[in-house]
């Protein structure tokens, strides 16, 4: 597909079922093939958990909704048929979306996931990534020609900030949590760094979703100062509240994308995986801490429930002074 045959289509099926960080970064796609065909009728299909993040994206006709129930994908699956796409963009291209993707008619493309480089990346630290792109601009290169503006993310929320949120005049997001434990920063560091920012008159405000509840209680247990507004997976409250913080301090996560893509300055610490994997915050005021002194980094791409290693040294050597330090610099950098 090349991006001349693009301006003659009216029809296009995007597919990416999870997760939520993989969804935010394909707004910039959306926007670029709006800007070539502004009548095209772009579709996309996600998992019903991630609806939200696409949920008030102008350049989206439809959502199509994903779920563990066979017979509601099979009726999906069969709407799906009698739309007759012209152009069906498999951007997950794993077992389950070329198994959607072959009982649908239309041109199609897939995501090349480098998945070579990747294990050659992680296993014998042969880095044929080094000079590999971000993700949202590897979406684009699916079509021939087709090129992003220069903007970022993008996450339409039609929430109202909370009101613990509201006056404050020095607020900071932490957002502690990550689905795997070697893309989280120890919690008691991050007590840590809530501390020394409520000692420099910050308001350190907590987000997380529904797996993050744990971690987030125990830092409000132990620096009862802070506002704890992590949630249940209310994506669209969190990005109104994210909207009023100076900066945002995260891990590796779809909660990073969610802070670059309401145009919030992010500090994120990298442990397990690395920026050639392309998934650092895309086009956002951003900086990115890691330990780039260990051999053993990367040990994954998606993250792992425990340090191969045993000693964790690629989070555990990041210490809270530091991070501290950073933020400040990154605050005041303008």
């Amino acid at each position: 597909m090349d991006i001349n045959k693009l301006a003659a289509l009216n029809k296009v099926l995007i597919i990416r079922l999870s997760s939520l960080g993989d969804i935010l970064l394909t707004a910039p796609l959306l926007r670029a093939l709006k800007k070539i065909n502004p009548q095209l009728e772009i579709d996309y299909l996600l998992r019903q958990e991630y609806k939200d993040a696409l949920s008030l994206n102008p350049n989206l006709q439809e959502l199509f909704l994903f779920t563990r129930n066979d017979f509601e994908n099979l009726k999906i699956l069969n709407h799906l048929r009698g739309k007759k796409y012209n152009l069906i963009i498999d951007l997950q291209n794993n077992f389950r979306s070329r198994g959607i993707t072959s009982k649908l008619k239309g041109e199609k493309v897939k995501f090349d996931k480098k998945s070579f480089q990747k294990i050659l990346l992680v296993k014998a630290k042969i880095n044929l990534l080094r000079n590999e792109t971000p993700i949202p601009v590897r979406y684009a290169k699916m079509i021939e020609g087709l090129t992003l503006d220069d903007f970022g993310l993008e996450l339409f929320t039609d929430k109202i900030p909370s009101a613990d949120i509201q006056n404050k005049n020095n607020p900071i997001g932490l957002c502690p949590g990550a689905r795997h434990f070697t893309k989280r920063w120890p919690v008691e560091y991050y007590i840590q760094l809530s501390k020394y920012l409520i000692q420099n008159n910050f308001d350190v405000v907590l987000f997380g979703g529904r797996i993050d509840s744990e971690i987030c209680q125990k830092i409000y247990q132990e620096v009862p100062e802070v506002i704890n507004l992590q949630n249940d997976n209310n994506i669209l409250q969190t990005a109104a509240d994210m909207k009023l913080c100076k900066a945002i301090v995260c891990n590796d996560s779809g909660l990073m994308h969610t802070a670059a893509a309401v145009g919030v300055r992010v500090l994120t610490i990298f442990g397990s995986s690395v920026k050639e994997f392309g998934f650092a915050p895309y086009n956002a005021k951003s900086l990115l801490l890691e330990n780039n002194s260990l051999s053993c980094r990367p040990c994954s791409h998606i993250g792992k429930e425990n340090c191969p290693e045993k000693h964790f040294a690629c989070m555990k050597e990041i210490k809270p002074e530091f991070v501290f330090n950073e933020l400040i610099k990154f605050i005041k950098n303008d």
